[in-house]
């Protein structure tokens, strides 16, 4: 089993900068990627961003150019972080961090992220 934790969403204005922060806990040594996701209100959710074990990273074209993750792990946890910059108001969401382990990917429980105009 694995168990994530989210931090770091908030209230920004257009163009500022966020960093999301997720905790991993549990069978870390199991997680192949990790990755964050988004949903909006009234839409699908969607892939944000993923990184590999050996820090291979795949962005939405939406966010390409302005959203950065990296991950790190120590023996008792791993981490997988979202720096996100010039913010727009489409970026407002609920990003969820995920971690996939073979045949079944976890997920946190959300991070509120809003971006005022």
């Amino acid at each position: 089993q694995v168990q994530l934790v989210e931090s770091g969403g908030g209230l920004v204005q257009a163009g500022g900068s966020l960093r999301l922060s997720c905790a991993a806990s549990g069978s870390i040594f199991s997680i192949n990627e990790m990755g964050w996701y988004r949903q909006a209100p009234g839409k699908q959710r969607e892939l944000v961003a993923l990184i590999t074990r050996d820090g291979s990273a795949n962005y939405a074209d939406s966010v390409k150019g302005r959203f950065t993750i990296s991950r790190e792990r120590d023996r008792s946890k791993a981490m997988v972080y979202l720096q996100m910059n010039s913010l727009q108001p489409k970026d407002t969401a609920v990003y969820y961090c995920s971690a996939s382990v073979t045949g079944f990917i976890h997920w946190g429980q959300g991070t509120q992220v809003t971006v005022s105009s």
